[in-house]
């Protein structure tokens, strides 16, 4: 399989820049998650080679999520970035990359997560480590209520 299926872009835990480069959520549960992208022309450096920044872009937000999944309906747990590395294996030109995040340890705000991007066929393209920082509210793993799901409106209105 070569693309993903379209119908399965906009999770609202990927807004924004992950919506712009197309990343989805494949997978996601405590201490594990799994995004992927089909490769496209604008993914691309000057060699035809997917572009460093792409694959470190898929290793932070497969390395965050993993310690931010929330299983409570209508509510989220936020992160941010504190410190990422990447090594970069092989490259990538066509097809979908996977990158996949597994917590390795941290406690209730900071954790630290390890993650590989992989082509279509399994062959490792990136490795990345980093650690991150629940924000606050997001410390328990019933999250906080998301604000783009919560009905605000006053009744009648």
């Amino acid at each position: 399989m070569n693309q993903l299926d379209q119908t399965d872009r906009g999770s609202p835990a990927l807004m924004g820049y992950h919506e712009l480069l197309g990343m989805q959520i494949m997978e996601w549960q405590p201490n594990r998650a799994v995004v992927a992208l089909t490769i496209e022309p604008a993914h691309l450096n000057r060699s035809g080679n997917v572009h460093g920044g792409v694959l470190a872009s898929m290793l932070d937000s497969a390395m965050s999520l993993a310690g931010l999944h929330c299983e409570v309906p209508g509510h989220l747990r936020r992160g941010m970035t504190l410190s990422l590395t990447t090594t970069f294996v092989g490259p990538a030109r066509q097809g979908v990359l996977r990158a996949t995040g597994t917590v390795r340890g941290g406690g209730q705000k900071t954790y630290m997560s390890s993650g590989e991007v992989t082509d279509e066929n399994g062959n490792l393209v990136a490795l990345g480590e980093g650690s991150f920082r629940r924000r606050s509210g997001s410390e328990s793993a019933q999250g906080t209520p998301d604000p783009t799901t919560t009905n605000t409106a006053e009744p009648g209105r």
